[in-house]
């Protein structure tokens, strides 16, 4: 099926941030484990995945409407050098995702591709997931403080 390039253009700049995330929270994750933080590695490591799957899925939609999935374009990958830095990045990187998806939602809405709207809304729900997810982290390490914190994540 023959997709509207507009859109194609825009599920490749939404593939640009997935692989930009995935980079960026995997490396957070094998910081935080070379640190001894073994829980918060996993929840980074987590985290990565879900966005390698996010991945997947606009790469299978960009091919069915008969695009070129681009893999070698990433956006800008913030790497913390402490925890809460890499928490705070991660949740600017997650905000930029769900401005991102709720444009292309709206774009695809409007030229009438309904199954591509769907995939999209379902990622932003992950999306908005991950921010919750962040949010609390922030939130634990303000009222725990860092060093308390850190000493649940091992």
């Amino acid at each position: 099926m023959k997709g509207n390039p507009e859109l194609i253009d825009t599920l490749n700049d939404l593939l640009a941030s997935e692989l930009a995330a995935i980079n960026q929270y995997m490396v957070h994750a094998e910081m935080a484990e070379d640190w001894g933080y073994e829980r918060l590695s996993k929840n980074f490591k987590t985290r990565s995945i879900t966005e390698m799957t996010h991945a997947e899925h606009l790469i299978e939609r960009i091919l069915f409407l008969e695009g070129t999935p681009i893999v070698s374009n990433l956006d800008d990958i913030h790497i913390g050098a402490t925890i809460p830095q890499q928490v705070d990045n991660d949740h600017a990187l997650e905000l930029t995702a769900i401005k991102m998806y709720n444009e292309a939602i709206v774009q695809a809405g409007n030229v009438l591709d309904y199954a591509t709207r769907d995939i999209l809304e379902a990622i932003l729900r992950d999306e908005d997931k991950h921010l919750d997810e962040l949010e609390e982290l922030q939130d634990q390490i303000e009222q725990m403080t860092l060093p308390t914190f850190l000493s649940t994540q091992n």
